[in-house]
């Protein structure tokens, strides 16, 4: 049987230059390989080993991009080694085949939305209510079906986000701070259900994943085996569960030694 290997792109395999963290001695950083492209300026990076790594992966397994990003954005990535079959976009919004969102996905993933949560349109409107122009950049909905704002970090008061999460919560949203962007997304919206239904089709028995954030932990408890870099909302919180596995690698060289891991233990499960 097949393995299965989902992992979140953005912090995890995948970093902009504002993420790379190359704390080592410049003659020592890693050699880069640019993975996408955007109005034309490079803005995702990782390394040349962890390029290779992945390529191997792809070989020996059915390995399946699994982010938050808008289908839109995540065509922008061209990651090396083969096309995956199956991708996960909009926080499991849209399950990709050969590059199409399956509408019989979509639409089971809607019918759930409309019935055990607040709608998109209430949490828009509170987000431009509360939200202070001093420190937004951007009001964005993705895929009409979660919002998010861009936002100066040094100028975002930590006590509107836990405001946010507050209010947030009995309406059945979940808040998630990453970087420059604040998300609130519906919490039926999961990347472990669509990862699911992709194990059912590819007859996985063996899940492994990866991932940074909050919108990751679904994932990673969904897994057999899963991985989490030393970075990000989950490690800020010293978040951990049973077969999770916290690494010490902090930026792009975490990515590699995630890659690294679902290699190994793709080959140990895998005669």
């Amino acid at each position: 049987m097949p393995v299965l290997v989902a992992s979140d792109l953005d912090r995890t395999l995948i970093y902009s230059s504002a993420a790379l963290a190359l704390t080592m001695p410049d003659a020592r950083a890693p050699r880069l390989l640019c993975v996408e492209v955007h109005e034309s300026k490079p803005l995702s990076y990782m390394t040349e080993t962890a390029a290779q790594l992945l390529t191997d992966l792809g070989d020996t397994a059915v390995f399946v991009p699994t982010t938050t990003r808008t289908r839109k954005q995540y065509q922008r990535i061209n990651l090396p080694g083969p096309a995956p079959t199956y991708a996960i976009c909009a926080n499991g919004g849209h399950l990709l085949v050969d590059g199409v969102s399956d509408p019989d996905w979509h639409r089971q993933v809607t019918d759930r939305l409309a019935g055990e949560c607040a709608p998109l349109a209430e949490i828009q409107d509170h987000l431009l209510r509360t939200a202070d122009p001093v420190w937004v950049r951007k009001h964005r909905t993705a895929e009409d079906l979660f919002a998010y704002l861009v936002v100066e970090r040094e100028l975002l008061p930590e006590e509107w986000v836990k405001e946010l999460t507050a209010w947030a919560e009995p309406r059945g949203w979940t808040v998630s701070l990453q970087g420059r962007k604040i998300y609130a997304v519906p919490k039926p919206l999961t990347k472990s259900a669509a990862v699911r239904e992709v194990a059912r089709r590819s007859g996985a028995e063996l899940t492994l994943t990866a991932g940074d954030s909050l919108l990751d932990a679904d994932l990673l408890l969904a897994a057999d085996q899963g991985w989490r870099p030393g970075h990000g909302e989950l490690a800020d919180e010293r978040w951990t569960a049973p077969r999770i596995t916290a690494l010490p690698e902090r930026g792009v060289l975490a990515g590699e030694r995630i890659l690294r891991e679902f290699l190994k233990a793709t080959r140990r499960a895998t005669p």
